[in-house]
């Protein structure tokens, strides 16, 4: 105890009172200096049992404390019946529970992060072993049409691996939180009109069937760039599922709770296993046939919920797949 400055300056003030009131006491009388010495000598002793008492708590919390930042899976403090022992006791057993389930979450984090470089690298290097086939084949294949037919392969691969890095890119931004989405009415019809802007031609080359119901006037507050950018997505996902001569039908309603844009498609909807894992990132469904590589709706609810609007994937009633966008009011 005598390490703790408080307690050096207490007893230093204490000894100079004491010696003061049994001088004082044997000046007046023997009796009244034998009571001031015995009641200098009962209080010195019971504060000097308490506050070791205190100071032996105090003691066993640092140790406990120590063996925490030494990475100790277990922290006891033991009860305490003093009011301020009790509520130290209590705001560090809540620290160190909140600091075991950040680092639990960093753990996390970073087993998280791993396996997501692991799915990008292989990702990467599935259309790069296509690339370097096709171009040994192009090497040795002295027929003019078939060359072409190859080089416009390699286009294709590049072009998804294009896709895939931009979107990687945009995940990466918006997980480090440099996107700063611009708020504004958007017209929903004009919204829907841009999404779909990319995809006219491959919807004609495929017989793709588009139908469309968005009353003009209907608004919706976010960015309208980045909003268009999670509708193409679901529209990308849609198209890949209806297939040649599929159909796709985008509804649009009005409440007083929320707006809502619903995207169905003629596919075959999905696995019942798939479900909860749609929006996962990386997540490609439990069967080997499986396309995409797993981006592009993560992308989307990612790009809907920091906008405040929430998005739901479910097989419809009359077949294939509806996706439902909303917007509170």
């Amino acid at each position: 105890m005598l390490r703790n400055r408080e307690f050096r300056q207490f007893a230093i003030l204490f000894s100079l009172i004491a010696t003061a009131a049994v001088t004082l006491g044997f000046a007046i009388n023997t009796e009244a200096g034998i009571l001031a010495t015995s009641s200098a000598a009962a209080f010195g002793t019971a504060f000097f049992v308490f506050t070791k008492a205190r100071y032996n708590s105090i003691s066993q919390i640092s140790n406990q404390i120590d063996l925490v930042l030494h990475n100790a899976d277990h922290l006891y403090i033991g009860e305490s019946d003093e009011g301020e022992l009790s509520i130290l006791q209590s705001e560090i057993t809540k620290m160190t529970l909140r600091i075991r389930e950040q680092n639990d979450a960093l753990k996390k984090e970073k087993e998280h992060l791993a396996d997501s470089l692991a799915d990008i690298a292989h990702q990467l290097r599935t259309p790069l072993t296509s690339v370097n086939l096709i171009l040994s084949l192009l090497e040795n294949n002295p027929d003019e049409n078939d060359r072409k037919a190859l080089i416009r392969e390699i286009e294709e691969l590049f072009v998804q691996m294009d896709w895939l890095l931009t979107s990687l890119l945009k995940l990466s931004r918006l997980d480090a939180g440099i996107v700063v989405f611009q708020s504004g009415q958007i017209d929903v019809s004009s919204l829907i009109g841009a999404a779909l802007r990319p995809f006219l031609i491959s919807m004609e080359l495929h017989n793709i069937d588009m139908q469309i119901d968005a009353p003009k006037g209907m608004l919706i507050q976010g960015d309208s760039g980045w909003l268009s950018e999670a509708i193409q997505n679901i529209l990308k996902n849609c198209m890949e599922s209806a297939g040649e001569n599929g159909r796709i039908e985008i509804v649009c309603g009005d409440n007083p709770l929320f707006t809502e844009i619903a995207i169905h498609d003629s596919g075959a909807g999905f696995e019942i296993e798939d479900l909860p894992c749609l929006f996962d990132r990386f997540y490609r469904g439990k069967n080997s046939y499986a396309t995409g590589y797993g981006i592009g709706l993560a992308l989307c609810k990612m790009i809907i919920t920091r906008q405040g609007g929430t998005i739901t994937a479910k097989n419809h009633p009359q077949g294939g797949a509806i996706f439902s966008i909303r917007f509170p009011k």
